[in-house]
């Protein structure tokens, strides 16, 4: 009996021990659930709200409500749209406790015919269809503060990586009454073309704004500026100009009045703009070649003591980007520069966010500023970099090379200009009556030969930056049309422009959908590689036209009546050429085998590292620690 009960007992204190230490598990995540305890381990931070984001958050005077709408009720859904949606609601959760109860999250489950499917078409969300007979699929955010309010229809998960950035973006609009006023004046379709009047309705060509400035209108009061006015409304905070191609004098008097009277200043200009072809005609059947594709303001810059060539483009072979030739070879151009880090200045909060950028045949900035103004240089190129012939590089795509061995330096590709500003026209706006005209020439009561205050231009070397091909890619989720960021370029832009014009807070937001690691080693291997190549193909240049001026030598002291025929020196020299080329070529193959080379063995020896080290660190760490129980023992 004894026994009996004794095992009673010690069955009923194992069950309660076993129940004690559910309840301890269950009451523990309880309590711990009301902790968020979690330790970013990334290198950047990529699982962390950026400081822009906080000081947006803390600078609040008003609630927001996020409206997170999401189909995850279907079971057609996607697992990993699924795991997608999580993410976004776990990030919306870290902005509920960042503001310190300023923003309310809401979560709803458009079903088909249900009230949220009806609240979520009322906030001007549209489902999209599953295929191939699935319900509709909502993925999309409203942000909601009194009658404000701002919308993601569609979030894809191909630019999640820019959710952070669109949802503060979100939150400052809703909180923002009044919105700064930017002027765009550009004689590129850079906000869409509009219809000619001359096309039949339903032939006219659609011309959407470039995916720069598709979105600048939910910040901003975007205004679009004629090509060339002689005014600026006194109401604009920044203007911004893209290819300022043939400014008139009134236009140039306009922008240096409305930049020593505090305006600000955005400029985009190019020696070689691709984004400009005109088109071919019979006269011109290359398509624009011989017509001005390059851009500058001119006066302006010489005023301002900045030297700009309009004509010289910049080629660097530590920036060069792979390209597919006319050939099918893949060749690095030095023309076409893949910028990082090291090209940008870290310490500033206009480029520090910013990881990779792409300049197509971009043009530079040199010079020593007027007093009064100091330039930064916000993007440069390597030491290895120099100025070449636009022109030229047309007929000849090597002329760089020349250059490049007998006078590289670091180039400014974008600069910004602080201080106060001295006028282009120190005698006041240009008229338009003849020079020899006695009439008395009015001066405007608004005129001012040097600002009052500091100012502030920022000026880019390249146009091409902002177009769509050199930027990003078009993508299509179940119909929705959709931009994804190969670089940062457009990044930089938005940085620039919330500058100038908004919230600084916004520059401190990192798009980390667009963060590069470029394989460094490998990409010093191809510049001292084609370093190498550059020399080797410039002695064979020089060789060859030591020989031709040789043969020519050999011609002029020929008869005239023997002009046409090979005499037995010529055809030695001939020989010799043929041998010297020859024996070059097999030198470049040697040198591009060994690149490759190079490059396999490193690429060995990363995947080793990766496949090796972690199963060996595990073995390593379980030998210690078995020695350890041993030792112990």
């Amino acid at each position: 009996m004894e026994t009996k009960i004794s095992r009673f007992w010690k069955l009923s204190g194992g069950a309660l021990g076993l129940i004690m230490v559910l309840a301890i598990l269950v009451a523990a995540n309880i309590i711990l659930s009301q902790f968020r305890l979690r330790q970013d381990l990334t290198a950047e931070k990529l699982f962390t709200l950026s400081d822009g984001t906080r000081a947006v958050l803390q600078k609040m005077d008003r609630t927001v409500t996020l409206m997170f709408f999401f189909t995850g009720s279907a079971p057609e859904v996607p697992a990993p749209l699924k795991t997608f949606a999580q993410q976004v609601e776990d990030l919306l959760k870290e902005y509920e406790l960042a503001s310190g109860g300023k923003i309310h999250i809401e979560k709803y489950d458009p079903k088909p015919d249900s009230d949220a499917e009806d609240l979520a078409q009322r906030y001007g969300l549209e489902g999209q269809m599953i295929p191939p007979a699935g319900p509709s699929l909502f993925l999309g955010l409203v942000a909601r503060s009194g009658e404000q309010q701002d919308i993601i229809p569609l979030i894809d998960p191909r630019t999640g990586d820019l959710l952070e950035y669109n949802i503060t973006r979100m939150i400052h609009r809703v909180t923002t009454v009044k919105k700064p006023v930017v002027g765009i004046l550009s004689p590129l379709p850079v906000l869409g073309a509009q219809p000619s009047p001359y096309m039949p309705p339903g032939r006219q060509p659609k011309s959407q704004p470039w995916a720069a400035f598709r979105d600048l209108g939910r910040d901003y009061e975007v205004r679009s500026i004629a090509p060339s006015p002689e005014t600026l409304d006194p109401d604009l905070d920044t203007l911004v100009v893209v290819h300022p191609k043939s400014l008139s004098e009134k236009t140039l008097y306009a922008i240096d009045q409305f930049v020593i009277h505090g305006g600000r200043l955005l400029a985009f200009m190019d020696p070689f703009c691709v984004a400009d072809q005109p088109a071919s005609s019979p006269m011109d059947p290359y398509g624009g070649m011989g017509a001005q594709r390059s851009s500058t303001l001119g006066k302006l810059l010489d005023a301002w003591g900045v030297t700009f060539e309009a004509g010289k483009i910049v080629a660097d072979i530590d920036a060069t980007t792979p390209l597919r030739s006319q050939n099918n070879t893949i060749e690095q151009s030095p023309l076409y520069l893949s910028l990082t880090k090291k090209n940008l200045t870290a310490n500033d909060a206009l480029t520090a966010p910013v990881n990779s950028l792409m300049m197509v045949m971009a043009g530079a900035f040199s010079g020593t500023p007027t007093g009064g103004l100091r330039m930064t240089p916000l993007v440069t190129t390597s030491a290895r970099s120099t100025l070449t012939d636009a022109m030229m590089m047309q007929f000849d795509p090597n002329a760089f090379r020349r250059e490049l061995k007998n006078n590289p330096k670091p180039c400014s590709l974008a600069v910004r200009l602080q201080g106060k500003f001295k006028t282009a026209f120190p005698d006041g706006a240009p008229s338009n009556e003849p020079a020899n005209t006695n009439s008395v020439k009015t001066v405007d009561a608004a005129f001012l030969k040097e600002s009052l205050q500091d100012g502030n231009v920022i000026l880019v070397a390249d146009v091409d930056m902002l177009y769509n091909d050199f930027c990003v890619q078009e993508l299509n989720l179940f119909g929705y049309r959709g931009f994804q960021p190969f670089n940062d370029n457009i990044n930089l832009f938005a940085n620039m422009v919330e500058q100038m014009a908004g919230s600084a807070d916004l520059i401190g937001i990192r798009c980390r959908g667009t963060l590069n690691r470029p394989f460094t080693r490998v990409l010093a291997i191809q510049a001292e590689a084609q370093s190498r190549w550059m020399e080797q193909e410039q002695m064979l240049e020089e060789k060859l036209q030591a020989s031709q001026r040789r043969i020519d030598e050999l011609q002029r002291q020929k008869d005239e009546k023997q002009r046409f025929i090979m005499s037995p020196e010529q055809a030695r020299e001939l020989e010799h050429i043929r041998a010297e080329v020859l024996n070059t070529k097999q030198e470049l193959k040697q040198v591009r085998r060994n690149l490759r080379e190079d490059i396999e063995a490193l690429g060995m020896k990363v995947k080793a590292v990766n496949i090796l080290f972690v199963p060996a660190l595990v073995i390593l760490a379980g030998i210690l620690f078995a020695a350890f129980r041993r030792m112990k023992k």
